[in-house]
């Protein structure tokens, strides 16, 4: 059966999944490339990047994890780029180019409507407009059997945390501290909500927790 879940998700040592003021400059915002340290030399990323070589082990295992049995993603609208307000034109096709590494169809959360936007190698990006849980539907329906995979960030994850509709979440904690950003406990009590953490595993670059829902949630 599809589940929603949440994999290689990124997060300071204090707790922030993305740094403040992002901008075309720092999509991640300031200093929020420092979160992602862990998983730029491995091997899956490289390969994503059509590059050759790269790291193999424990923090390759949970990036080549992260991909396996998604048959779509949702994002919010900041993930998709830093267009804020009604679009003014369909110039902007996303941070990734002209082939984004997705290859699925992706769902990205907005108030404001726009054509489904089809992009090479697979990917198609749709624009929901009418909340998180037609998101969710029309995601699960492209997906087929697959899993959903929600890509963030943060404020996305909040929506469908506190609506208990997130199966499980693989974080990474990186060991370096923002200081400010967007914070992923932020007003959010996981212990209320029916998660806890399932898996804990440590490498020089991170650590890797798994929280899923308990069974009694």
């Amino acid at each position: 059966m599809s589940k929603l879940i949440v994999r290689a998700f990124s997060i300071s040592l204090d707790g922030y999944g993305a740094g403040p003021n992002q901008s075309l400059a720092d999509p991640l915002g300031e200093n929020g490339e420092s979160l992602h340290q862990w998983i730029f030399p491995t091997k899956t990323f490289r390969s994503i990047q059509g590059k050759e070589g790269g790291e193999t082990g424990t923090d390759d295992d949970f990036a080549k994890r992260s991909f396996e049995n998604v048959g779509a993603w949702i994002l919010g609208r900041n993930m998709f780029g830093p267009v804020r307000g009604p679009w003014p034109d369909e110039s902007w096709k996303g941070w990734w180019g002209d082939n984004p590494p997705y290859h699925v169809p992706i769902f990205v959360l907005t108030h404001h409507p726009r054509p489904s936007l089809p992009m090479e190698g697979g990917t198609v990006f749709h624009f929901v407009t009418d909340g998180i849980e037609s998101a969710l539907r029309q995601a699960k329906q492209a997906a087929k059997s697959k899993d959903v995979r929600i890509g963030g960030g943060v404020a996305t994850l909040h929506q469908y945390l506190r609506a208990q509709l997130i199966d499980d979440m693989h974080i990474a904690v990186s060991p370096v501290l923002l200081g400010k950003g967007e914070n992923l406990f932020a007003g959010i009590d996981l212990p209320a909500l029916g998660y806890a953490v399932t898996e804990r595993i440590s490498t020089p670059a991170a650590t890797h927790l798994t929280v899923a829902k308990t069974p009694q949630a």
